[in-house]
């Protein structure tokens, strides 16, 4: 199984987060591949970058999302060959043509968001954990979710857990 990382506008394909989580992945046998979407600012071409690269990729698929990474990953999850959707402060209800309400997501589905996020507010994970029954957790920490880092790296290694069982 393969897990596919989408970063977030401002950071790059192995930001602090995602070598973090890749870390944990493949300690689990998981391949992992981070796609580069720096100079991409339009979310929707994201999507389509994305789209085209998991053409690519042999077997089924976890994608992992942070912020408009998050946005990325959740507009690709309703691939039949998705297996789980783990974002973090997911850029949902900012604009872009994706109606995240009428989403299929996968049965494994988590998100996690900070309670002092400035960028995008936790009321929009609320709504969508609301809309599609999804496991939602909410952090005493801001966008970029480094300060409860260990706390995600734990949710995700139990994400992958419940994957492979």
């Amino acid at each position: 199984m393969n897990v596919v990382f989408s970063h977030g506008k401002e950071s790059g394909p192995w930001g602090t987060k995602i070598k973090e989580m890749a870390k944990i992945a493949e300690s689990k046998g998981f391949k992992v591949d981070s796609i580069d979407y720096q100079g991409i600012n339009d979310v929707d071409n994201r999507v389509n970058k994305l789209r085209e690269n998991l053409t690519l990729v042999d077997g089924s698929v976890v994608l992992v999302g942070s912020s408009m990474g998050g946005y990325v990953a959740t507009a690709c999850s309703e691939s039949l060959a998705c297996k789980g959707l783990f974002v973090l402060a997911p850029a949902f209800y900012l604009g872009g043509k994706v109606d995240f309400d009428a989403v299929t997501v996968p049965k494994r589905t988590t998100v996690v968001h900070g309670w002092l996020d400035d960028i995008v507010p936790v009321e929009n994970s609320w709504r969508f954990a609301k809309q599609h029954s999804t496991e939602l957790h909410i952090l005493n920490d801001g966008h970029r979710l480094i300060t409860t880092l260990p706390k995600i790296t734990e949710l995700f290694s139990q994400f992958l857990d419940d994957i492979e069982a």
